[in-house]
């Protein structure tokens, strides 16, 4: 019996196969064509792969081996530039005040007019201060006319009248105004500078008498003022000074009866100046405005 062969040539499911497999293929090339290379992530999946397998390459070393990060790789280093400071700040050299910027640098014209005008400021509000504190404390007097309180600059002048203090062509303090010295006094105590007693007469002539000259009646009742002021011993020698001026220095005109009044006075002039810690500004004040002291009423 003889058997049969069967059909000549391929199955037909080869041809599906065939078909499926090249459909597949391009599937791939597709998904390959549309991927981004990583290329940190395959050298280390390289690298992993070799450890495992045991594949080790040994290259000769050329440059130090530089690590990467996200910061390295994403950023790149910024150019630094100065940032303009438009605050005024002092200079010192003393390390322990921190207020004040410590250097050696020089301030331009529109600081250093800045702070000189804050430094007048501060010096003007300190004297008025005081000025008016000397009024609260002899209110009395101020009110009844015997004293006047009054301030200029640096300066307090605390103004005697000869009404109610001295009696007409004398040097001695009348015994009523006796505890408005001593209610001048307690308040000098309080007040700091120097005591400059300075003692005024009007333009009319001596005719006999203890005194020959106004010189000698105003140089007298300053005198006697200055000693009523150191009872006590509550006020320094040395914050005091005694000076006469006649008739040079009026306070007003001297041809009517009420002008030449007021020119017969005693005034106790404070001067306040500048203190032993601002001396070291003084040269540095002189230089950025030579007017600055005649403002402050300093000599």
């Amino acid at each position: 019996m003889v058997e049969e062969d069967g059909p000549a040539g391929s199955p037909a499911w080869m041809a599906t196969f065939a078909d499926l497999m090249s459909l597949l293929m391009c599937f791939f090339v597709l998904l390959l064509s549309f991927a981004e290379m990583d290329v940190e992530k395959f050298k280390q999946i390289a690298g992993s792969m070799k450890m495992a397998f045991g594949v080790q390459n040994e290259f000769e070393l050329e440059d130090i081996p530089k690590g990467t990060s996200v910061v390295a790789t994403e950023f790149s280093p910024g150019q630094t530039s100065d940032t303009p400071i438009e605050t005024i700040q002092q200079i010192t050299d003393q390390t322990t005040d921190p207020s004040l910027r410590v250097g050696d640098g020089e301030l331009d014209d529109a600081e250093a007019e800045e702070l000189l005008q804050e430094k007048i400021t501060a010096l003007l509000a300190e004297t008025e201060a005081d000025a008016e504190k000397l009024k609260d404390m002899l209110e009395d007097e101020t009110q009844t006319g015997k004293v006047d309180v009054e301030s200029d600059g640096r300066t307090i002048t605390v103004r005697i009248r000869e009404q109610g203090s001295f009696p007409s062509g004398s040097a001695t303090l009348n015994t009523d105004f006796v505890p408005v010295m001593a209610r001048i006094r307690d308040a000098l105590v309080e007040i700091p500078g120097t005591i400059s007693i300075e003692g005024h007469t009007d333009s009319t002539p001596l005719r006999g008498g203890r005194y020959e000259s106004n010189w000698g009646l105003s140089s007298s009742r300053a005198l006697s003022v200055t000693h009523e002021l150191l009872r006590e011993g509550l006020l320094k020698d040395d914050r005091m000074m005694v000076v006469g001026f006649a008739d040079t220095r009026p306070f007003t005109f001297n041809d009517t009866v009420e002008g030449r009044a007021s020119n017969r006075r005693v005034e106790i002039v404070i001067r306040q100046g500048i203190d032993d810690a601002e001396n070291t500004e003084l040269d540095n004040i002189r230089e950025i405005n030579p007017d600055a002291l005649d403002i402050l009423g300093i000599e």
